[in-house]
């Protein structure tokens, strides 16, 4: 893989030619992933302010409420014990003797209704210094805990006032006891929580795996947290036109060599990539491209291919990396047994973002 780009007053057809994500095999080392516990760069400068309600849609404003209250109770020094905190979110409490309610908020709705954005919206107002407040996705936080180690995660995050979890779901067992316990843990060391998911609490790994043999760590995960649900339909299709169509391969090929910093992959190709690939450096699998762009898009084979997409479309979207396409259209990726089965949410949200990735590439046509 050759990563030169053209350069000043050059022509923008470079005999380098694009970039390609399936030559690269990123290596993450344990200081970044801490490091780079922060809300992704598409929500870094969001703020309560920026998060406009549906005035349709009450949950919207009253959850906007609910957290610049949880952010303000945060204000005051980090507690060394729980029982030293409040419910958060209702202002400070007199100290009680055991703990009382729930020790973080859990914002439950449906894809597109700015969950994302007002959790990086929290992490932003919580008055703490960023060292002492982590944001990541469950997949980076699960990926922290295998490359700390359990006990060095949980010493590591025990000094934060807040840890926000983005993307929260349970697809296996394994990390339903071990994001109980470490949950546990740092609510036992006063830090708080925030979470958004497309699924209740209580409902968290429901349709994916025998979720009633662990019933008793969910129960557990869940009475950490308040719920906030947030209703309205996805913000990034309202009131706009369809997704374009997908271009032809050539259109998306002298795309890619006339974007500097562009990539290009064939799609069947970069599908088997990721599977080499640990879906927690999916991040740094896009370091430094400026667009993604695939040529021969077509159904994704089976549902451990389809749920490293939906990673890598998190991660592209976070980063507001546009995608070109050529091939089928992305409302056309999974078949109708996955967008039925226990993580049609995930997928749905994978094609709302994708989708308008498309629609932020249609300019690199003909550029």
């Amino acid at each position: 893989m050759s990563s030169s780009t053209a350069a000043p007053g050059s022509s923008p057809l470079t005999d380098a030619g694009p970039l390609s994500l399936c030559a690269r095999e990123p290596r993450v080392p344990a200081d970044r992933l801490v490091a780079e516990m922060v809300p992704p760069p598409r929500f870094d400068s969001v703020r309560f302010s920026t998060y406009i309600p549906d005035p349709n849609q009450p949950s919207q404003t009253e959850a906007v409420k609910v957290l610049e209250g949880f952010a303000a109770g945060l204000g005051g020094a980090h507690a060394s014990g729980a029982g030293k905190r409040g419910f958060f979110g209702l202002g400070r409490a007199k100290a009680p003797k055991t703990p009382a309610g729930p020790r973080g908020v859990y914002l439950d709705g449906g894809y597109g209704v700015g969950k994302t954005h007002l959790l990086a919206s929290l992490w932003h107002a919580t008055p703490a210094e960023p060292s002492r407040k982590a944001f990541g996705t469950f997949v980076e936080l699960t990926n922290l805990v295998g490359a700390l180690g359990f006990q060095q995660t949980v010493q590591t995050l025990s000094g934060h006032s807040l840890l926000c979890i983005d993307e929260f779901e349970l697809d296996d067992p394994g990390d339903t006891v071990l994001v109980s316990t470490l949950l546990g843990k740092l609510v036992d060391a006063g830090v708080a929580l925030a979470a958004t998911s497309n699924t209740l609490p209580g409902k968290l790994g429901e349709g994916r795996f025998a979720a009633a043999d662990f019933l008793r760590e969910i129960q557990g995960l869940s009475a950490h947290f308040r719920t906030l649900r947030i209703d309205g339909e996805d913000y990034r299709h309202r009131g706009l036109p369809e997704a374009p169509q997908p271009f032809t391969d050539e259109q998306v090929t002298k795309a890619a060599y006339a974007t500097e910093g562009a990539s290009l992959d064939d799609f069947p190709h970069l599908l088997e990539h990721l599977a080499r690939v640990h879906p927690s450096r999916y991040g740094a699998l896009t370091d430094g491209v400026t667009a993604v762009c695939l040529t021969g898009v077509q159904p994704v084979p089976d549902q451990s291919t389809a749920l490293r997409l939906v990673v890598l479309a998190d991660r592209l979207y976070d980063r507001e990396v546009p995608v070109l396409a050529s091939g089928l259209p992305f409302d056309k990726l999974f078949s109708e047994e996955m967008l039925n089965g226990g993580y049609r949410k995930k997928y749905f949200r994978a094609i709302s973002r994708l989708t308008a990735l498309a629609r932020d590439a249609k300019g690199l046509v003909g550029s």
